[in-house]
């Protein structure tokens, strides 16, 4: 792989259900160490867009490499050689109701990587404090957490592994304007601290502006804008104009059922 190889490269990617086409021909290039932002409304594809990345979903056709690696069909031991380069922060953290903390922390590290469960346990603590919270807090279980609290311990379980990519589900979800922006702190020096690579998907403009580099909108299946933060406000082009304003008028039209 030379440097100057795409982390993540997907051409034509199409995945449909049934008689509903999702993505419709998606082409997307993101480099080693940069912060990609998916913006898009509900429904759009974007959660599809990442399980056929991770290999959750297989696309119908198209291309998707890692590091210069094709992947679309990829399987067994060479698929699994991939997924341990990959981090995740679900929208609602995915913690598991009956492991404690740490031991959802270290879930990657014990199940995937089989480490012993002292060692994991330490590693755990180690990334909870990388996120702001304490040992103590390794040995409640999910249900005393607050939002925010599940939030960080879901950011603590996606870095566990030191993965070189890291995949964020509308992180702020269900989070106030100050936890939020916690979040998105949080985000940026996790990625930075492990050099990795992120493609978050979201719809909160906030947090897209604060933790990407840059910001790809995805609409009918494929992506219709990509360009910098900076160039966001000033995309001369209708669907982005409207989404990131938050306007009930223009091209895109809401559902109504």
């Amino acid at each position: 792989m030379s440097a100057t190889t795409p982390k993540i490269a997907l051409r034509d990617l199409k995945k449909r259900f049934g008689d509903k086409r999702v993505l419709t021909g998606l082409d997307l290039v993101v480099a080693p160490g940069e912060s990609i932002v998916v913006i898009g409304g509900s429904g759009t594809g974007k959660s599809v867009l990442i399980k056929c990345i991770m290999g959750l979903l297989q696309p119908d056709e198209g291309s998707i490499r890692i590091d210069g690696e094709e992947v679309v069909g990829m399987r067994g031991s060479e698929r699994e050689k991939v997924m341990r380069k990959f981090g995740m922060l679900f929208q609602s953290a995915g913690l598991f109701d009956s492991l404690t903390v740490w031991e959802n922390v270290a879930f990657g590290l014990i199940q995937a990587q089989g480490m012993a469960r002292d060692e994991a346990k330490a590693v755990a603590h180690e990334k909870m404090a990388q996120v702001g919270l304490g040992e103590e807090v390794g040995a409640l279980s999910p249900a005393e957490l607050s939002g925010g609290m599940k939030k960080r311990v879901g950011l603590a379980r996606a870095i566990a592994t030191d993965p070189e990519i890291i995949f964020f589900d509308e992180p702020t979800t269900g989070l106030d304007p100050i936890m939020g922006d916690i979040i998105n702190d949080l985000i940026i020096d996790c990625v930075k601290e492990l050099g990795a690579t992120a493609l978050t998907i979201t719809h909160d403009m906030a947090s897209a502006r604060k933790i990407g580099d840059r910001i790809a909108m995805l609409f009918g299946g494929e992506i219709i804008w990509d360009g910098t933060v900076d160039e966001v406000d000033r995309a001369d082009n209708p669907y982005v104009e409207q989404f990131i304003n938050g306007l009930a008028e223009g091209p895109i039209q809401a559902a109504t059922a």
